[in-house]
Parts: structure tokens; C-alpha cells; sequence
């Protein structure tokens, strides 16, 4: 046995079954598309989602409410797990709070008011709270926003 010798197994190899071809090759007349209807005309397309009349899933599930295709996403930090995490003359910027794991995912930072900061801490972000802002201001902080 070598490679010129070699065949496919018997019964995997057969020619494409052509249909419309006439009473004589078995699939004449219908050509294997059944009898009448959409399916059995030429240039039927199913429509995306089309569950053959029924109502389709997007039109019977219940829509409520307004999403806003402009929503901007922020992480979140407090000045109280600043003023924990950080020693006074700090500066706090977006990678550092990554490193530190007080922000998840990559994205923009706004920081909020919860808490009180005694420390002076310059923190940039890409948002704050007014309050929050005030507060880094009173204790001797600087605040820098972000573009």
C-alpha cells in the first residue's frame, strides 16, 4: 500500500443530487421544494426574526422605559477610601487607583463626596461631585479634571 493507491471509503464519495432537471432524474416537477407556498418560489427569503406569523419575540416581550444612547459611564470612588488609602501630599491619578484595585474596569472616575478627607491631596479624575470637590479644597487639596 502507498499513496498512490489510496481511495475513499465505498459510499463516502457521491455526485451533488441535481434537482429540476426533468421527470427522469427523481427530483423533477417540485425538484424536492414540496407543493406551493413561499418556500417553493424562487427568491424566498426568510425576514429576520419571522417566526412564520406568530408574533415574533421583539414585538411580544414588553418594552418599558428609556435608554439613553448617550449615557456616560463612570467608576466610582469616595473620599473616604482616598483618605484611607492615601497618605497626605499624595497624587492620585486614574492608574494609580487601578494599581491599587479601588477602581475595576477601564473607564472614566468620578469621585464622590461620601466621607470627610483631612489630608491635602491632589486628585485627578475625569469628574467630581461639587461636594466632593469642596472638601479636597478645604483641606488644603487640589482637584484637576481630566479631558
Amino acid at each position: 500500500m502507498d499513496l498512490s493507491n489510496l481511495r475513499p471509503p465505498k459510499g463516502m464519495k457521491h455526485s451533488k443530487k441535481r434537482v429540476g432537471r426533468g421527470q427522469g432524474s427523481g427530483q423533477g416537477v417540485q425538484a424536492g421544494r414540496g407543493h406551493k407556498g413561499a418556500k417553493s418560489r424562487s427568491g424566498f427569503k426568510h425576514k429576520r426574526g419571522f417566526e412564520g406569523g406568530q408574533m415574533p419575540l421583539h414585538r411580544r416581550v414588553p418594552k418599558r422605559g428609556f435608554h439613553n444612547p448617550f449615557r456616560e459611564e463612570f467608576e466610582v470612588v469616595n473620599l473616604d477610601t482616598l483618605s484611607e488609602r492615601f497618605d497626605a501630599g499624595s497624587d492620585i491619578t486614574p492608574d494609580v487607583l487601578r494599581e491599587r484595585g479601588l477602581v475595576n474596569r477601564a473607564g472614566r472616575i468620578k469621585v464622590l463626596a461620601r466621607g470627610d478627607v483631612s489630608k491635602a491631596l491632589t486628585v485627578r479624575a475625569h469628574k467630581f461631585s461639587g461636594k466632593a470637590a469642596e472638601k479636597i479644597a478645604a483641606a488644603g487639596g487640589t482637584v484637576e479634571v481630566l479631558a
